[in-house]
């Protein structure tokens, strides 16, 4: 063989030499891609597991309480939305908040009234609790958090209702305030008379959602404009609600046409 064909030869062998490590480097750069992406998909189902697990974890607490029904309603209560205590011939309807502060001057001045016309059998008493002013409370929804409790004694200890019901006007925050904290509502609640492990559910909720749908039908349905709303069967009562006397002269006038 000539000295030019050895050359030519040692060239060729050279060229497929560099083609065959090139062709090995790119094989080796394919399979680093494969397993860095494949080492990424694995991360990221990693990740998605500890996700889950601590979302499952922190939620864990929320899954144990009752979630809130739209359709629950306390025991006894009406469809429209009221929560009755006596059964007296006059039926008394109230709509309130537990942030108006003009319900806490007529719940002042009529609820002790009102509480002796039930007990002697006089009235049927009809409470509304409302939550529309809950935009009135720093965004801590105080009128839902007090309805729901009052709807919650309703349902498991009715006997206290009006005791609860009068309590909570009588340390009624201020309207624009954030409001009374879930303990001090559930002191409260104790102090009138709930039993404690009926206050200790408040936090779970049990009835917002037919707070809600209760104010608005009441809001819709009921005629009601403003609150305090009151009603002697059926009809508005437009005498002075804010002092002792004009309403239960109305009430017993009411009973002697019954």
């Amino acid at each position: 063989m000539g000295t030019q064909a050895r050359t030519a030869s040692r060239r060729n062998q050279q060229a497929r030499a560099h083609q065959a490590r090139a062709e090995a480097l790119r094989r080796t750069q394919r399979r680093h891609r494969y397993l860095a992406a494949a080492g990424g998909v694995v991360i990221l189902v990693l990740l998605a597991a500890i996700g889950f697990v601590l979302f499952d974890a922190a939620s864990g607490d929320d899954a144990a309480a009752p979630a809130p029904s739209s359709t629950a309603a306390p025991a006894g209560a009406t469809a429209a939305g009221a929560i009755v205590t006596g059964t007296g011939p006059v039926t008394v309807t109230v709509y309130l908040d537990y942030l108006c502060p003009y319900c806490g001057r007529f719940e002042r001045a009529n609820s002790a009234e009102l509480e002796r016309l039930v007990a002697d059998g006089t009235v049927r008493l009809e409470l509304h609790p409302l939550a529309f002013l809950d935009k009135a409370s720093q965004g801590t929804r105080y009128s839902t958090r007090t309805a729901n409790a009052v709807a919650t004694v309703a349902d498991r200890a009715p006997a206290s209702v009006l005791a609860f019901n009068a309590a909570l006007f009588a340390q009624q925050p201020a309207e624009g305030g954030p409001g009374l904290t879930d303990e001090r509502i559930a002191a409260i609640a104790t102090a009138a008379g709930v039993p404690a492990d009926v206050a200790a559910t408040f936090t779970q909720r049990l009835f917002e959602h037919w707070v809600a749908a209760s104010t608005e039908t009441a809001f819709q349905r009921g005629g009601v404009t403003g609150t305090p709303t009151v009603k002697i069967n059926g009809k508005v009562f437009e005498g002075d609600l804010y002092t002792t006397g004009p309403l239960t002269a109305a009430i017993t006038a009411a009973k002697g046409k019954s």
